[in-house]
């Protein structure tokens, strides 16, 4: 008889499955429900999911498919040992219950392979998948493909919301309708990419889930129609050629495939369980002056000073200094690899200018690359054969770098202790770890392809620092969003967005990467204007207000700001201070989709409700609708009205006598009324933004 299993996380997912018969039969566990918890129960029956003119029923919609028990999809799992045991057919499956966890395990005797499969229950809602498969042959064992897990949807009208872009305009939002054929996306650039995030959402009419791989190397999601109309959604690693080959008695362990009801559950988690702070506990995301486009390699220790004490005055609580720090770094050709201090710039080492910021009451970061090494280095005079490279093939350059091969054990250890060194004798509270080129030609030493390899060596790397180091965050920043995922989160606190840091352009890049990301850990800075990416000019407000609920920070140099512009800067930091236990405080967060230009994101309380409204592009409609808000801020009940806005003086192109009345808060309403509706603002002119602030009139309950 079969056996029916389940897990659930609270408040999130419930996976249910049918365990093949313990008679020996191959069969994958079929998948009878996924979905919100009181919407997964056990179907009435059992029935098979296709018969195809077989003798014997095989289901279609089961977790990790093989190709060897009649299953014609897209097969999970796949690889052969020398051009043999290419079907792979598992069976004897045991499971193991316990208190948010579910170990499935099953043996293929014939091809002499095990499988071990781990469904976990998350705090904040999200279910994961993990795979571990092991060769218990005599012979080497070629694992082509091992996906880390399986979802499955309820309907075959489903849509896909991906995430696509460039270099400056990442976390670009694409929806699509799936077809009867399989929709696929691979990564192969050696990082998670700008391009092709591992993270979707799958929707349908009675169903919305996201999946997210904890990976930051190369993946592969594909969504495979069943013969029943329901789909698998598949996502783990993708290998190189050759890459993964199992000796005897060696495991190959997956990443981490995640999958959560909504953007909330996936804050929740990554809040609760995934990120780790120094103490345990996120302090006041502090607001973070990078010096990068204020002096890119041009580094003079007085002015840098000069410049820390402005930040100082302006309310500026860290300071990171970006590249050109270290020996004859004055431009992007050269040095990387070093990490010795340059003398020319700092004839005194780095002490003086870290002294100086922390005595100020700031925070001092510092900037690594720590991957790549430039072929002008002396370190890549002494150690050409530490780059990742293939025999006979040319070096690949990228913005003049080579990587570095961090699985030779004497490249990490060299890594570990430039970095070691500098954090132990310097009071460093934070690392930009960037990262700046996509991998090519990823060969190791042993000629093979390993770039599996080099990614988990990365992560060890970090790791090591981390241990060493326990109080040092780590930013995590690749060509800005480049490696922005669930895997280098784990040992990072912080993620660089994108370098572009025009406004305009981030309206979109935060609004899509917010969707799997809290918004205290995307760094969101107010740069010059003109931009330095776009040569757009944009008003200070527009600025700050775009940045104002991230992890809020300054790109520039605040020394070539007039005094009102100083002025203005302090007030926005200020306000942003006084918010930001607000905007960062978990389950608070609420994001609309854009409307004709418009952006809206903002943070409700029982106490204060803060919106902030963004018009991108010029309206096409005479009038915006009225703005309604989600309907869960309707728990906190009463009557409201608009206590304050920012700038006071909004960009509006016209307002009403009674839209006046309204934002001078002369007028009240229910939270039921907000989200239904709704706030009849008045336009806002292009590349404009305001924050109204909301707040309880009367204690009175009012819940509509």
């Amino acid at each position: 008889m079969s056996r029916i299993v389940s897990l659930s996380s609270p408040d999130g997912l419930t996976v249910t499955l049918r365990l093949p018969a313990a008679d020996g039969s191959i069969a994958m566990p079929e998948v009878i429900s996924f979905g919100p918890s009181e919407a997964s129960d056990a179907p009435i029956i059992e029935r098979a999911s296709r018969i195809n003119g077989m003798d014997e029923a095989v289901a279609s919609a089961v977790l990790l498919p093989t190709g060897g028990m009649g299953f014609f999809g897209w097969p999970a799992i796949c690889g052969h040992r020398s051009g043999r045991d290419f079907v792979l057919g598992f069976c004897n499956w045991t499971a193991e219950e316990s208190e948010g966890r579910l170990a499935l395990a099953a043996t293929d005797t014939v091809a002499r392979m095990s499988l071990r499969l781990t469904l976990s229950a998350h705090k904040g809602g999200v279910v994961s998948s993990q795979v571990c498969l092991t060769n218990d042959g005599d012979a080497p064992y070629q694992l082509d493909r091992c996906m880390a897990g399986s979802f499955p949807t309820l309907a075959e009208d489903a849509t896909v919301e991906s995430f696509t872009g460039m270099w400056g305009r990442e976390f670009q939002t694409r929806r699509e309708k799936l077809g009867t054929g399989i929709w696929l996306q691979e990564n192969r650039r050696g990082r998670t990419s700008h391009d092709r995030f591992p993270m979707l959402f799958v929707e349908s009419a009675n169903q919305r889930f996201g999946v997210a791989l904890g990976f930051s190397g190369n993946h592969q999601i594909v969504i495979d129609r069943c013969d029943d109309g329901r789909r698998l959604v598949h996502m783990g690693e993708l290998f190189e050629p050759g890459e993964m080959l199992l000796d005897p008695g060696e495991s190959y362990l997956s990443p981490l495939a995640y999958a959560g009801a909504d953007s909330a559950a996936f804050h929740s988690f990554v809040r609760q369980e995934l990120i780790t702070w120094p103490g345990d506990v996120m302090t006041p995301r502090p607001v973070t002056l990078n010096t990068w486009e204020g002096n890119y390699f041009d580094h003079k220790v007085a002015s840098l000073k000069d410049q820390a004490s402005k930040a100082a005055e302006l309310g500026i609580e860290r300071f990171v200094l970006d590249d050109g720090w270290f020996a004859r770094r004055d431009d992007d050709t050269t040095s990387l690899g070093d990490w010795d201090i340059d003398t020319t710039k700092y004839p005194d080492g780095l002490a003086p200018l870290v002294d100086h910021v922390t005595s100020l009451g700031m925070e001092f970061g510092l900037w690594f690359e720590p991957e790549m090494v430039n072929p002008t280095s002396r370190l890549f005079e002494t150690h050409p054969e530490w780059v990742l490279q293939v025999e006979g093939r040319p070096l690949r350059l990228s913005r003049h770098q080579l990587v570095l091969d961090l699985t030779r054990s004497e490249v990490a250890d060299y890594l570990f202790a430039k970095i070691d060194s500098l954090l132990s004798s310097h009071d460093i509270s934070c690392i930009k770890w960037d990262m700046n080129r996509d991998l090519t030609h990823v060969g190791g030493r042993d000629g093979k392809a390993a770039t599996a390899r080099q990614m988990r060596a990365l992560y060890g790397l970090m790791d090591r620092i981390r241990r060493a180091h326990p109080k040092v965050e780590i930013e995590s920043c690749a060509s800005g969003g480049g490696r922005v995922d669930y895997g280098v989160l784990k040992y990072t606190h912080r993620v660089w967005t994108s370098d572009c840091t025009d406004a305009l352009e981030r309206l979109e890049i935060q609004h899509g990467a917010s969707k799997f990301f809290p918004p205290e850990l995307l760094g969101a800075h107010v740069s010059a204007s003109p931009n330095h990416q776009t040569g757009r000019q944009l008003s200070l407000s527009f600025r700050s207000l775009v940045a104002m609920a991230y992890h809020f920070g300054v790109e520039l140099n605040p020394l070539n700001m007039t005094l009102p512009e100083q002025d203005e800067l302090a007030q926005f930091i200020a306000l942003h201070k006084r918010l930001r236990k607000l905007l960062h405080a978990p389950g608070t967060q609420f994001r609309l989709d854009p409307v004709d230009g418009r952006y809206v994101w903002g943070a409700a309380s029982a106490e204060r409700i803060a919106v902030i409204v963004a018009q991108g592009s010029q309206m096409v409609g005479e009038q915006p609708a009225p703005l309604r808000l989600p309907t869960h801020i309707t728990q906190f009940g009463g009557r409201w009205r608009i206590a304050d806005r920012t700038p006071q003086q909004p960009d509006f192109i016209r307002i009403s006598e009674g839209q006046s009345d309204l934002l001078a808060g002369k007028i009240d309403f229910s939270l039921v009324s907000l989200t239904s509706a709704g706030l009849p603002l008045p336009m806002l002119r292009p590349e404009s933004a305001l924050l109204i602030e909301l707040e309880p009139t009367t204690g009175d309950p009012d819940h509509g």
